[in-house]
């Protein structure tokens, strides 16, 4: 072979070309230098959220397309992976928060989903949140004293705020987990209500800290009952209520309208004031009556609060009852200190006011305002039915007045307790509107004069009371079952009652889980 040529064996070294010594960091290729990092894993509290949010969704699918069943076990469903939350777990006011929101959203397809003119669906009545509390004792923290001193020095209030070792403990308690919660759910409910209750307080010529009065009576739940037959946000007795002009009937009862009742708190804390001299007996009298407190004074010869207390004059409850107002007046008051500066408080309801000229069923009054019926009765806690009597004040969503005075215009009064109206959804027809009425068909459009069911028109839907529907089916003649039929219908009956029964389980728990403030 020929010898390869001279200039390709000896090359000079300047022209071997410059190599980096880290080729492979230097020139990564470009997708690893683009790549984004891998999203953080959800932690445990996102997760259950996260599973509790996806059987929502599917309840509300099942709900849509008719299947009530599966949007009832969906739902339950739900509400059991939030009140199976381990104890151990972090963010677990994550987990409070979101099983509120829950329950409320699935009590929306619940109240929806009755038949019309159902007559058979009571008042409900939640338990005083505090009311387990009044006769306890709780361990003070040394370490508070101090800062609570300072606190009082910096803070300005109409009430007079004292720091002795009750009050003490009762801050120490609502520091603890389960405290906490309990003052966090009255805290995020006052929202409801705050503006209305200072508003009326300010009319009456009360302290305004005096709305911490109806967080340690009910916690701001205007169906709040207590052991001793006392209801509403201010929890009146029955004649006490009368005394103020908070009335009761077979339909309503006054001491559960939340204006109605916090304009007669205002005017017994002040009466009770001009009787006393001082508040904080006041406020012990309003708790076990002025008669009780005049007594312990007369047999003391002391008339401070703080005196008759140390002598045991007064119950046991009413004791504990003033520490604990002035123990939520100073946390709130400071509330950065204690951490209550961002929590997120419920929207201020806000409404008009309608007095109707005939019984009407609330869920016209939603039909006509496009509102769940569910938002009607938050509205009208005080009814104690479905149907709001001839003169009743009804109250409706703000800027709905003139929709529903309308709307209710158009129906026959002696109607109003028992027909719908129905707007036309895509998908709905003349028959399936029928069944979900449990009514022919030939009814519905004989009141409306046509047979179409034209998406965005409404349909005046005649429902019988539920008083009619018994009248009729009392005419109809009785028919023996076969006991083949008879055996069927009754194993149907219990397997509906058997499903049935853990969905009316878990809303009890959801309901006292709320109304304690949380998970025991």
């Amino acid at each position: 072979m020929p010898p390869a040529p001279k200039q390709a064996v000896q090359s000079e070294a300047s022209d071997i070309p410059q190599v980096s010594a880290r080729l492979t960091v230097a020139e990564s290729p470009s997708y690893l230098k683009s790549s984004p990092l891998l999203p953080p894993k959800p932690s445990q509290t996102d997760a259950r959220i996260r599973r509790a949010d996806e059987r929502l969704t599917a309840g509300k699918k099942a709900y849509q397309e008719g299947d009530l069943l599966d949007a009832r076990n969906q739902f339950d469903e739900a509400i059991d992976i939030l009140l199976t939350t381990p104890d151990t777990l972090p963010d677990r006011y994550k987990i409070e928060k979101k099983l509120e929101e829950l329950i409320a959203a699935i009590h929306k397809y619940d109240v929806n989903g009755l038949g019309s003119g159902d007559f058979s669906n009571p008042t409900g009545y939640d338990k005083a949140p505090l009311e387990s509390i009044l006769e306890m004792t709780f361990p003070v923290d040394p370490e508070l004293k101090p800062k609570v001193q300072e606190q009082l020095q910096a803070t300005s209030s109409q009430l007079p705020l004292q720091m002795t070792d009750a009050v003490l403990s009762y801050i120490n308690y609502f520091n603890s987990d389960k405290g906490r919660r309990t003052l966090l759910a009255g805290l995020r409910r006052a929202g409801r209500y705050k503006p209305l209750i200072q508003r009326i307080l300010a009319e009456e010529g009360v302290p305004q800290e005096l709305i911490y009065l109806a967080q340690a009576e009910s916690g701001f739940l205007p169906r709040a009952v207590s052991n001793k037959r006392a209801v509403g946000m201010w929890q009146f007795v029955q004649w006490r209520g009368r005394q103020y002009g908070l009335n009761q009937t077979a339909y309503t009862d006054d001491r559960l309208d939340p204006e109605k009742a916090t304009r007669s708190a205002a005017r017994h804390l002040h009466d009770l004031y001009e009787k006393f001299g001082d508040w904080y007996l006041a406020i012990a009298g309003y708790n076990c009556g002025d008669g009780c407190v005049e007594k312990a004074v007369q047999r003391t010869g002391y008339a401070d609060f703080w005196d008759l207390r140390a002598r045991n004059a007064l119950p046991k409850e009413t004791t504990n009852y003033v520490p604990i107002i002035v123990a939520m007046t100073i946390m709130h008051k400071n509330a950065k200190a204690y951490g209550l500066e961002d929590v997120e408080i419920d929207p201020p309801l806000s409404y008009d006011t309608i007095e109707l000229e005939a019984p009407t069923h609330l869920a016209l009054i939603a039909d006509i305002a496009d509102r769940p019926v569910s938002d009607i009765r938050e509205l009208n806690p005080a009814l104690l039915n479905s149907v709001a009597p001839l003169g009743y004040e009804v109250h409706v969503p703000e800027g709905a007045k003139e929709t529903v005075i309308a709307g209710l215009a158009s129906i026959p009064a002696a109607r109003r307790a028992s027909w719908r109206i129905h707007r036309v959804g895509p998908g709905d027809t003349m028959e399936s509107i029928a069944r979900r009425y449990n009514m022919p068909v030939n009814s519905i459009a004989s009141v409306n004069s046509t047979n179409d069911a034209e998406v965005g028109s409404v349909l005046i839907i005649p429902t019988a009371s539920q008083l009619e529907r018994m009248k009729t089916s009392a005419k109809k003649p009785l028919r023996r079952a076969s006991a083949k039929s008879s055996s069927k219908s009754s194993g149907n009956a219990a397997l509906r009652n058997a499903k049935s029964s853990k969905g009316l389980a878990s809303r009890r728990v959801a309901s006292t889980f709320v109304n304690s403030g949380g998970l025991n």
